[in-house]
C-alpha cells in the first residue's frame, strides 16, 4: 500500500484575465490543445481568437503540462494576440525561438551522444575481434609446440636425449595442479598413528591424499610447524607440489618418497633423536627424505653418463640425480606459496638448505664405501656435540631409510624388489637398444630375484645397519633381524633356484643320451 505518485496529482495554475484571478486545473499529463480550451473556458476570450500566455514580466509561457507552477502574487497573464504591440510581440518572438533553439541543441546533443556511443562500440567490437584473433593465435602456437615436442619425442631414442620433466627456468611448471580445497584432511586413528612409527607399517594401502595427511601429520607432531614457524596451509600446498613432482616409475615414485619418510619418522621415535638432535636437524632429515628423489627419471646414474644426457652434461657426470633432485626441490621451495621455509631468517635457511643439498647427495651410492667409512671411524667415540660427526650421522641416516624396504615384513618388502627389477629391465633394454653398457645386476636375462637380493643385503645393507646399531642398540630386533631373516629367506630362494635349474640341465642332458641309443 501507499499513496499514488506525485506525477499524477493536479497542477493549479493562476491566470490574470482581463484584470480578473482565475485558477485552472489541469493533470500534468494534459495536451497543450486541452489546456488551451480550458483557458478558452475560464476566459470571455471567443474561441477564435488567437491567445497566449506572458508571465509578469511579459515573456511568453509555452502553454503545455511544462508550465510553471505559480501563485495568486505572480500572475500569468492571457492576452489576444491582436492585442500584443510590435515591439512586444518580437521580444516574444525571440522568446519562441530561443526556446526552439535550446529544443534542437538538446536534439542535436543527443545525436553527439549517439554517435560517439555508436563509434566506441565499433572500437570495442574491433578489439574483441583482434583479442579473439590472439587467442585463437596462441592456441595455434600451443598446437605447433605440442606437435614439436612429440616429434622430438619420437625421435628421442639418441643417446643425447634424456626425458628429464621440467625446464629448470620454469618455475611455473612446478606448482600443484590442484590446490588444498582438493586435498581432503584425514583424522588418523590412534591405532594408525602408533603403526606409523615402526617399520612394520605397510605402505600398500594407503592412496596418495592419505599418504599426503600422513606426512603433514608427521610434520606436526614433531613439532617442526612450530619450530619453524610454518603456515599450515603452505605445508599442504608444498606437500602437493612434491606428490606431482613424482614421476609415475615402477619404483622411483612418490610412495618410495613416502615409504623413506615414513621410516625416518620411525627412526627418529625409535633411536629417540628428539633428545639428541636439534628440530633444526630433526626438519633437515625429514625434508631430505621427502625431497631426496624428486623427478627421478627412472633411469640411473650410470645410464645417464653413458648416455651423456642433459642432466649428465649439466652436472659434468658428477651425481647427475641426486643434484637434479636437489635442483627441483629448491624450485618448488621458492615459490611463495610453497616455501615452508618462509619465516625463517635468512642465515638459519641458508644452512638448512645446504645441509639438505648435502643430504640428498649422499644418497648416491657411488658414495656408499666413503661415507660408511666415515661413520665407522666416529662411531665408536660418537659425540652429539661435534657437528662433524652429526653431519655424518645423518648422511648415514638418510642412507639407511632410502634403502630400508627390506627391514619391513616380507609381504611389505617382496613387492618393492618386483618394481625396482621392472625398472632396472626398462634401463637395459634401453641400454641394448642404444648400445650401452650393460650392468649384469640389471639385465633380465642374467638376474633373478634371490640373486638380485642376496648380495645387496650381505655387502651393502646389513654392515650399514649393524655400524648403525652400534651407536643405537635398539634398532638390532626391529631392524636388524629382519635383515638377516631377509638373507636368510633369499639365500633359501637361491637354493631351490639352484635346484631346479640343476634338474632341468639333467633332463635336457638325459633327453639327448636316450636320443642318442
Amino acid at each position: 500500500m501507499g499513496s499514488s505518485s506525485s506525477s499524477y496529482a493536479p497542477r493549479n495554475i493562476y491566470l490574470d484575465v482581463d484584470g480578473k484571478v482565475q485558477k485552472v486545473v489541469f493533470s500534468r499529463f494534459c495536451c497543450p490543445s486541452v489546456i488551451k480550451e480550458l483557458l478558452y473556458s475560464s476566459s470571455n476570450i471567443p474561441r477564435s481568437t488567437a491567445i497566449m500566455v506572458v508571465d509578469p514580466e511579459g515573456a511568453m509561457v509555452s502553454i503545455d503540462p511544462t508550465m510553471p507552477t505559480n501563485s495568486p502574487s505572480y500572475l500569468y497573464k492571457v492576452v489576444p494576440l491582436a492585442s500584443v504591440q510590435p515591439e512586444e510581440k518580437e521580444g516574444m518572438l525571440q522568446n519562441v525561438l530561443s526556446h526552439v533553439a535550446e529544443q534542437f541543441s538538446r536534439a542535436f546533443h543527443i545525436n553527439e551522444m549517439k554517435t560517439e556511443l555508436t563509434n566506441r562500440l565499433t572500437m570495442l567490437e574491433k578489439r574483441v575481434e583482434l583479442e579473439g584473433l590472439k587467442v585463437v593465435e596462441i592456441e595455434k602456437c600451443k598446437n605447433d609446440l605440442k606437435n614439436l615436442r612429440e616429434e622430438m619425442s619420437s625421435r628421442g631414442s639418441s643417446r643425447f636425449n634424456c626425458s628429464c620433466k621440467y625446464n629448470l627456468d620454469d618455475g611455473k611448471k612446478v606448482t600443484p595442479r590442484r590446490d588444498v580445497p582438493n586435498y581432503p584432511k584425514y583424522t588418523l586413528s590412534q591405532e594408525t598413528i602408533e603403526a606409523l612409527k615402526k617399520p612394520t607399517f605397510d605402505v600398500w594401502h594407503w592412496e596418495h591424499n592419505e599418504m599426503l595427511s600422513c606426512l603433514e601429520f608427521m610434520y606436526h607432531d614433531l613439532g617442526l610447524v612450530k619450530e619453524l614457524n610454518m603456515n599450515p596451509i603452505t605445508l599442504k600446498r608444498w606437500l602437493l607440489a612434491i606428490q606431482e613432482n613424482y614421476r609415475n616409475n615402477p619404483f622411483h615414485n612418490f610412495r618410495h618418497c613416502f615409504c623413506v619418510s615414513q621410516m625416518m619418522y620411525g627412526m627418529i621415535h625409535l633411536c629417540n633423536l628428539k633428545e639428541k638432535l636439534t628440530l633444526t636437524d630433526l626438519v633437515i632429515l625429514m625434508t631430505t627424505a621427502v625431497c631426496h628423489d624428486l623427478d627421478h627419471p627412472g633411469y640411473n646414474n650410470t645410464y645417464q653418463i653413458n648416455a651423456r644426457t642433459e642432466l649428465a652434461v649439466r652436472y659434468n657426470d658428477i651425481s647427475p640425480l641426486e643434484n637434479h633432485h636437489c635442483a627441483v626441490a629448491f624450485q618448488i621451495i621458492s615459490l611463495p606459496e610453497c616455501n615452508i621455509f618462509a619465516n625463517v631468517n635468512p642465515d638459519t635457511f641458508k644452512n638448512i638448505r645446504q645441509a639438505i643439498i648435502t643430504l640428498i647427495l649422499a644418497t648416491d651410492m657411488a658414495r656408499h664405501g666413503e661415507i660408511l667409512e666415515c661413520f665407522k671411524q666416529k662411531v665408536k667415540n660418537f659425540d652429539f656435540s661435534n657437528e662433524e660427526h652429526v653431519i655424518c650421522l645423518k648422511k648415514v641416516l638418510v642412507k639407511c631409510c632410502d634403502i630400508s624396504n627390506e627391514v619391513r615384513p616380507t609381504e611389505v618388502a617382496e613387492p618393492w624388489v618386483d618394481c625396482l627389477l621392472e625398472e632396472y629391465f626398462m634401463q637395459s633394454d634401453r641400454e641394448k637398444s642404444e648400445g650401452l653398457p650393460v650392468a649384469p645386476f640389471m639385465d633380465r636375462d642374467k638376474v633373478t630375484k634371490p640373486t638380485a637380493q642376496i648380495g645387496f643385503i650381505k655387502f651393502v645393507l646389513i654392515p650399514m645397519f649393524e655400524t648403525v646399531m652400534e651407536l643405537f642398540p635398539q634398532i638390532e630386533e626391529i631392524m636388524v633381524q629382519p635383515l638377516r631373516d631377509s638373507r636368510d629367506h633369499y639365500e633359501e630362494l637361491k637354493l631351490l633356484e639352484d635346484a631346479m635349474t640343476e634338474g632341468s640341465s639333467f633332463m635336457i642332458k638325459f633327453g639327448k643320451d636316450l636320443k642318442s641309443q
